[in-house]
């Protein structure tokens, strides 16, 4: 059993980078919530189909033992976000069917800062296991355990989700009402009109009771005359700076010790993030292998004691991609979709190594602060524009190449770009500062989203079933 807190205590968490890991194969989401306890909309729900916050401060990856994983940058979550929900649901069953539901927090350096075991779960199906909240100017853990018997539908509309459906996806999954044995003649559009049903009737659906209203809808629509019926919304046109760039992917987790050669399958083909972890001291060199099994250029060349940091890599059109790891103790290898790389924003984003950030503003300036001893490396990728989603554009040259510490600042174009540390040993922050708005009046990160499903709708969509 891990050992910890217990309902309702709580405790001060570092205000920094933490890895928080839930257990035991249940589904997992994050709820960034303001003062009043509410999403301030579908961006404010991490889940599987939403891996990510616009803010890069809580980031969703998933083991292969059942243990998902919430990245939380505390000192990236936006000023007006009081509290992060850590959510649990289950798709079958109830939570006292879960062995060993748990919650555990790691600090930058590994270490467990403070765990929490449910321990007395029921019939719920979702439950809020813990929070991160605001307090005194720092962060504090809470062990929560506040389940919901009514699902996630209950958890939701307790934190101001919005759980009505799109008009479009609705039409296909609203019940059928209870006609009357003989119901009065009435035109056809006052008929359609009548299978409008309320939010309430929408989630008490049955299979039978949608194909049902499917088809009297269709039948009533094909009565109503043709002035009636409603123009089509417009497509929204897709703007060149929208984020098309790399594949997306559920993410992939190898765990070793000493050297080895890495093989990931199944990988859609396109540049990806491999992130590494290794423990102890000693050389670290890490390559990507063709298929002749030659060494590319070191993605990692370093003597960095306790060495971490993520790189880019191309996984080929066959799907496998393949590393050359030098090391000589224990290592995690995590290979992510570039869409999951962290946000730039006006907060400090602070981190260690090598990494790939991603801009999304109009045009700004980055400053960095290197803090390391050895070289400094940027690379700019501009994405606008970029239609081919397994290549990244040429960077051209580096647009900081410097050795030792330092402070710079770099003038940025309007997003969506890429801004890839490729050697940076060390510690380092970065921020933006004079941020102006984007040409297509508003961030290209919020452009790309707009022909998207609401992500309300994909994570309440278990709860309906």
């Amino acid at each position: 059993m891990l050992r910890g807190l217990i309902k309702g205590d709580n405790a001060f968490v570092p205000t920094a980078a933490l890895r928080v890991a839930v257990r035991n194969g249940v589904d997992v989401a994050a709820l960034l919530v303001t003062e009043q306890g509410r999403v301030r909309g579908d961006a404010d729900i991490v889940f599987d189909g939403a891996r990510a916050h616009p803010s890069g401060a809580v980031r969703m990856s998933a083991g292969e033992d059942g243990t998902v994983w919430l990245e939380t940058g505390l000192t990236s979550v936006e000023e007006e976000i009081t509290r992060v929900l850590v959510v649990a649901s289950t798709e079958e069953g109830a939570l006292r069917d879960v062995r060993g539901l748990s919650v555990e927090v790691f600090g930058p350096d590994g270490a467990t800062v403070v765990g929490y075991e449910v321990t007395d779960a029921g019939g719920e199906t979702a439950m809020v296991l813990a929070e991160l909240y605001r307090r005194s100017g720092g962060w504090k853990f809470r062990a929560v355990g506040q389940g919901y018997v009514d699902g996630l539908t209950g958890l939701a509309v307790d934190h101001g989700v919005d759980v009505g459906e799109e008009p479009q996806e609705a039409l296909e999954r609203i019940p059928t009402p209870s006609p009357p044995a003989s119901p009065p003649a009435a035109p056809a559009e006052a008929q359609a009109q009548d299978l409008r049903l309320t939010r309430d009737q929408l989630l008490d659906m049955t299979p039978d009771q949608i194909r049902a209203l499917a088809q009297a809808q269709t039948q009533a629509r094909a009565q109503a005359p043709a002035q009636t019926q409603p123009p089509a919304p417009p497509v929204p046109r897709p703007d060149p700076s929208a984020w098309t760039c790399g594949p997306v992917f559920e993410p992939r987790t190898v765990t070793g010790r000493d050297n080895d050669v890495i093989t990931v399958k199944d990988l859609p083909p396109g540049p990806v993030m491999v992130e590494l972890a290794v423990k102890g001291g000693g050389y670290t060199g890490l390559w990507r292998l063709d298929d002749s099994n030659a060494k590319g250029r070191p993605l990692v060349n370093t003597t960095e004691k306790d060495f971490r940091g993520r790189v880019i890599a191309s996984v080929p059109e066959h799907g496998r991609l393949r590393l050359r790891l030098e090391v000589s103790d224990s290592w995690q290898v995590r290979i992510l979709p570039l869409a999951e790389a962290r946000r730039l924003t006006e907060d400090r984003l602070e981190s260690w190594g090598p990494d790939v950030l991603l801009h999304t503003r109009g045009t700004a300036d980055v400053t960095f602060h290197f803090k390391g001893s050895s070289n400094f490396i940027v690379h700019l990728y501009r994405l606008a524009g970029h239609t081919d989603p397994a290549t990244l554009p040429s960077p051209g040259r580096a647009a900081v190449n410097e050795i030792g510490a330092r402070r710079e600042t770099l003038p940025l174009p309007e997003g969506p770009l890429l801004v890839y540390l490729s050697v940076a040993d060390g510690h380092w922050d970065a921020r933006l500062k004079d941020v102006q708005p984007h040409s297509g009046g508003q961030d290209a990160d919020s452009l790309a989203k707009l022909p998207e499903p609401r992500g309300a709708l994909g994570w309440l969509r278990r709860a309906r079933r």
